[in-house]
């Protein structure tokens, strides 16, 4: 389905609104023609500012936590499409208190779902990460849980009585987000101070905010129900990335402190076993669900355009993926406009 008649006239709510990435989707989905957008969030003081940065009449903001059932139920009363962005996402401070992460992030998933079945969502996107995958750390375990109770509601679902079809998204950290680490070792190295590195080998991928809204709208609009989509991304080694700045802002001091607890030397976004159940179309990996309906006959492919089964893959991780050059690196930092604003 085109773009145009996914979002035209339609009514979209997007959970976790305030933070970067749903400002970001926000403005892209302003840019269709779509009826309203319900912004989702516990924040106060960021949707007072979001209001007063983003003025359209199509906004709508909604104060509540995605734990409260009732408040979500309303919330997506005669909404078309759902994007579950909404999560306790700092790897340390949820180490220190779990509960809290299954409550918002795999809780609240659930009644997301449960709300969005109440009101006959025609489609539902949740926000996944790499962490997910193969977790090490009680964030990535939650959020591995997010994607199996998205991806297995597909299942329970009577078609006679529901149109809603649930999908999820898996990539890494934003380039320049608050959650990577490019501000910090901006901001360190703008202060003389040494950028602590925790391996110079550790890889990550790559992917700028506006290549993730392409790919989030993508896979919205590819999607049929059940699929976790992953974007095709280049890496970078950490040292690269070192060099990269230094060449943007001047030589800096090093300090080497190790693997923090829960980090992975390399991200993975298709682990070994994942490989049978993966697909590319187009510019994005595909993965099934061997229990849903629709991927069971053997013909399923039928229904994707420009789909192939992903062959000669053992996974895919930061550490075998393309890498991205020094160069690129440094335009795509530049393109960032963050070294004038920190």
């Amino acid at each position: 389905m085109s773009r145009k008649l996914l979002f035209e006239n339609k009514t979209i709510l997007i959970t976790g609104g305030t933070g970067s990435l749903g400002q970001a989707l926000t403005k892209r989905l302003l840019e269709y023609n779509v009826k309203a957008l319900r912004i989702f969030s516990r924040n106060e003081s960021k949707q007072i500012e979001m209001e007063s940065n983003i003025k359209d009449d199509r906004i709508r903001f909604f104060l509540g936590d995605v734990r409260d059932l009732q408040r979500l139920t309303r919330a997506t009363e005669d909404v078309d499409l759902v994007f579950h962005a909404a999560a306790l996402k700092h790897v340390p401070k949820i180490e220190y208190n779990p509960f809290e992460a299954i409550k918002t992030n795999v809780v609240g998933s659930q009644n997301m779902i449960d709300a969005c079945l109440a009101n006959d969502v025609e489609k539902v996107i949740c926000v996944g990460t790499d962490k997910a995958v193969s977790p090490l750390n009680t964030y990535g375990a939650t959020k591995l849980l997010m994607e199996k109770l998205f991806v297995s509601a597909n299942n329970y679902i009577n078609p006679e009585k529901h149109r809603t079809k649930f999908v999820a998204v898996r990539y890494g950290n934003v380039l320049g987000s608050s959650s990577s680490v490019i501000p910090k070792f901006i901001d360190l190295i703008k202060k003389n101070k040494p950028v602590t590195i925790t391996d110079p080998k550790m890889t990550r991928f790559t992917i700028t905010m506006d290549e993730a809204l392409e790919f989030i709208l993508n896979a919205t609009a590819t999607s049929k129900g059940s699929e976790i989509f992953i974007p095709k991304l280049k890496s970078y080694e950490i040292s690269i990335l070192i060099e990269a700045l230094t060449e943007l802002l001047g030589e800096t001091k090093q300090e080497i402190i190790g693997i923090r607890p829960g980090e992975k030397l390399h991200e993975t976004l298709i682990n070994h076993d994942e490989i049978r159940y993966t697909w590319k179309i187009n510019d994005m990996y595909m993965l099934t669900n061997p229990h849903y309906k629709l991927f069971s006959g053997s013909n399923f492919s039928e229904n994707y355009d420009g789909i192939s089964k992903a062959e000669n893959m053992n996974s895919y991780s930061s550490d075998i993926a393309e890498k991205i050059t020094k160069e690129e690196l440094k335009e795509k930092i530049k393109n960032l406009d963050l070294i004038d604003k920190i």
